[in-house]
């Protein structure tokens, strides 16, 4: 392993890279209704909202344009039919947002269903390509 550059999710992280080749899955789970409502970008804004206490700056440190930010939230607000957020006047962060009690609910249960259908993945990956797991050797001709 080396520290470098990694690319999850269609996401870039900085940290501990494998230099691990072997197979494995990688799993991205989204929740519909007549369209898609959350999932692991939604689940990303609302942690860095939750971290920023407010949704403009969660949409920098994601790189987005705020109207981008808020027409995702108000999107998925919709369609699972219940705020996200809430707003916040004065206090300690001076204003912003915070997410709403359901919304904390939600990114916990999210979290928890993704960790759970990765372990069952990878355990079910093992077994059906265990044949293929061994890294690839060059051909010889």
């Amino acid at each position: 392993a080396e520290l470098g550059l990694a690319q999850d999710d269609n996401r870039f992280t900085i940290g501990i890279v494998s230099l691990d080749k072997k197979l494995r899955p990688v799993i991205s789970i989204r929740i519909f209704r007549e369209t898609k409502c959350f999932g692991p970008g939604v689940a990303e804004l609302l942690r860095h909202v939750r971290e920023a206490h407010s949704l403009r700056g969660a949409a920098m440190t994601m790189g987005m344009a705020y109207s981008k930010a808020w027409t995702i939230v108000k999107q998925a607000e919709r369609e699972l039919g219940f705020p996200l957020l809430v707003s916040v006047t004065g206090g300690r962060h001076g204003g912003g947002a915070e997410l709403s009690p359901k919304a904390e609910r939600l990114l916990a249960a999210y979290g928890d269903y993704c960790a759970r259908m990765r372990a069952f993945a990878a355990e079910e990956f093992g077994r059906a390509f265990a044949e293929f797991a061994e890294e690839p050797q060059a051909e010889s001709e």
